[in-house]
């Protein structure tokens, strides 16, 4: 798959997650094998008022390339200034979030608040394309705002004429959240009306699934988003299949607990103790589920007031299950 000048590996992609796809998340996706990884979102006036939280989101580690860092806002100005830095930051690509659906982000008149305003949308995309020079451009974006405004063909076409390289579309509107199930035919709808490359995504959560939606919709890219939370082995997994047919084997609760535990170092060290403990319990969860006891696991997380603390928790709980 090429998006722009960029090759990529293979076409089974990370999708932007907010507070989830981070640097140290990103790093264990690309060792599995992920074709590319797309960043948390960042905001275009965060960079602008050149806002040190913000401008963290920017962290590059050269491992992880190809990375594509994901902006969103309103206003075709602020973004264009906001690509810019964005690609002195170094992005191979740069994204525009045309598809968040929270509250907060929708009240603004971002992220898929930015589909009932197509004129707005291409504007924005072509401020970007412009300010983005060499570096390709991409467009996130749902099926539509609801059922009873789907316009995601209209919103690619327009992100094509604008200059964007490729667009990633979910097969759900912003009504349903994550709610239901993604309907693909929209996936396939925006292939049909196109020339540059369209990415899938939604309820990709098994290899069968990735290649399912690559048959039913004749898209160029996997974009896998919630089933890799907890489960990085899923882009290992999926290429796999793709290639050989074969379903590997998922892995065992040792490689998950030492899995886990890689994940915390990482954390830790790239965000410090007190934040990455935090941000750890939800991740714990995630690769817990399903196992013996996981909701009493969850309970303990969310006691753990340290490194050492999440180490003993699990190490005990690995002790115990080999008993």
């Amino acid at each position: 798959m090429q998006i722009g000048k960029l090759k990529l590996a293979n076409p089974v992609i990370l999708a932007p997650m907010a507070g989830v796809t981070d640097l140290p998340f990103r790093l264990l996706a690309k060792e599995m094998g992920c074709g590319l990884v797309y960043s948390e979102m960042v905001s275009d006036k965060g960079l602008i008022y050149d806002n040190v939280h913000t401008k963290k989101l920017l962290a590059i580690d050269e491992r992880e390339r190809p990375v594509a860092l994901q902006i969103f806002g309103s206003e075709p100005d602020s973004m264009g200034k906001a690509a810019t830095i964005v690609a002195d930051a170094g992005a191979d690509i740069i994204d525009i979030n045309m598809g968040c659906p929270t509250n907060k982000i929708v009240r603004n008149g971002e992220g898929s608040a930015l589909m009932r305003n197509p004129d707005l949308a291409y504007r924005i995309i072509a401020a970007v394309v412009t300010a983005a020079g060499d570096v390709p451009v991409t467009v996130k974006f749902r099926k539509g705002w609801d059922d009873k405004s789907v316009n995601a063909v209209e919103i690619a076409k327009l992100a094509e004429q604008a200059g964007a390289a490729a667009v990633s579309v979910h097969g759900r509107t912003r009504e349903q959240f994550y709610s239901g199930q993604a309907d693909w035919n929209s996936i396939r709808e925006v292939k049909q009306a196109v020339g540059i490359p369209v990415i899938g995504n939604g309820d990709v959560r098994t290899p069968h699934d990735a290649k399912r939606l690559l048959t039913e919709t004749g898209c160029d890219g996997i974009m896998v988003g919630r089933g890799a939370q907890g489960n990085p082995w899923i882009f290992r997994q999926i290429i796999h299949y793709l290639a050989t047919g074969e379903i590997l084997l998922p892995p065992g609760l040792d490689e998950r607990i030492d899995m886990l535990l890689r994940h915390l170092d990482m954390l830790v060290e790239h965000k410090g103790e007190y934040v990455g403990i935090r941000e750890m319990r939800s991740h714990a969860a995630w690769y817990t589920k399903g196992l013996h006891k996981s909701a009493e696991l969850r309970l303990t997380f969310n006691q753990a007031a340290s490194k050492a603390d999440f180490i003993r928790i699990m190490e005990d709980y690995r002790a115990l299950a080999l008993r």
